[in-house]
């Protein structure tokens, strides 16, 4: 059983974690390993959910409320007997019998959450606490999708998973930064009091196919912008930096530390560093050499650097991220240009 971590150094909890359904311990039936997939609808859920379904031993269940997600991103699943869609809303109780549970319910753009922030720290605080509970009454591990937001501001940089964050707590961003570190909060307060597994990954910028056109996020922004042939708007200074991971990359680190040995949190990111101006150029090269780039006003508390300390994934995982920026912008074009009906033919 994994360990807890208060600054990621391992130590044991003070509970033993609660035994699963007794068909994991059958000498006769094999049965497949039930895995739950909260705000599966979504562009990083839906991802996991292609590769849990590639292993003929998984069941998969997706729970989503389609604030943020969309049927289209299963629609190749939906009807298959390992596969099983459920409406429902975290912030409610669920009864189901589960193995593992991927709790990745929330919405992650800028857009949506300062859009509703009640419910965005309803889901991250109320939600979190149901998939514990659940957790806890079937014995089954969970892993929380956090974020690199957790750090706020940073005044280190990189980012190791040591750091305790530069956060404004009442800020209009706070409703998703504050509400993933009071998830992280529930989920080690359940590991020591209750002994339940768990495992934390602390995301950073992900993109690739099925990413919502308009919804805020900067690869989105620019790749659309550039397809519609309309400017590039660059928030100033435009000096701010990000680091970008490919959908598949992440995917892969997710599971991972799922099924490791080691509770976390850990940072799932690529450590490749640019600034904003740097992919704005870099999408125009690319994608429409022929559109300009504007700067705009910024966003309240938008972190000034973004990068991953990775030491923990790589030592600890064996993961690192293996698609580089300019291999993974053609083929979320791509996507892209089928969902706004923009034809190659037309490239500039």
């Amino acid at each position: 059983m994994a360990a807890n971590s208060s600054n990621g150094e391992q130590q044991s909890p003070s509970k033993p974690s609660p035994l699963p359904s007794p068909l994991r311990f059958s000498k006769f039936f094999q049965s497949n390993m039930r895995i739950l997939v909260t705000g599966g609808a979504g562009f990083i859920g839906s991802h996991l959910v292609d590769k849990l379904m590639e292993n003929e031993k998984n069941e998969v269940i997706v729970v989503d409320n389609f604030f943020t997600g969309s049927k289209d991103n299963l629609r190749k699943w939906i009807g298959h007997p390992r596969f099983e869609l459920i409406r429902h809303d975290v912030t409610e109780p669920l009864l189901i019998e589960v193995d593992q549970i991927y709790h990745l319910a929330c919405p992650a753009s800028p857009i949506f959450y300062k859009y509703n922030p009640v419910k965005t720290i309803k889901t991250n605080v109320i939600g979190t606490l149901n998939m514990l509970g659940l957790a806890k009454r079937v014995g089954a591990r969970i892993l929380l999708t956090s974020t690199s937001e957790v750090y706020g501001d940073p005044l280190i940089h990189p980012q190791p998973e040591t750091y305790w964050g530069n956060v404004n707590p009442i800020g209009v961003r706070s409703c998703y930064d504050e509400g993933k570190r009071v998830a992280e909060t529930l989920m080690f307060d359940y590991h020591r009091q209750h002994g339940i597994e768990i495992r934390i990954a602390r995301i950073f910028n992900t993109y690739g196919p099925r990413m919502n056109i308009d919804d805020g996020r900067v690869v989105s922004n620019f790749i659309a912008q550039a397809l519609r042939g309309e400017p590039l708007t660059v928030q100033k200074p435009g000096t701010q930096t990000r680091s970008f991971c490919y959908v598949s990359d992440m995917v892969d680190g997710l599971i991972r530390l799922m099924e490791g040995e080691n509770t976390g949190p850990i940072n799932i990111g690529n450590p490749g560093e640019f600034t904003m101006i740097e992919l704005a150029e870099t999408v125009k090269e690319l994608i429409n050499p022929k559109v300009e780039i504007n700067m705009v006003e910024n966003t309240p508390d938008d972190p000034r650097q973004r990068k991953p300390d990775i030491t923990k994934a790589k030592e600890l995982l064996g993961w690192e991220p293996k698609v580089k920026l300019r291999d993974g912008l053609p083929l979320m074009e791509e996507d892209f240009r089928l969902r706004l009906g923009v034809s190659k033919e037309n490239k500039p």
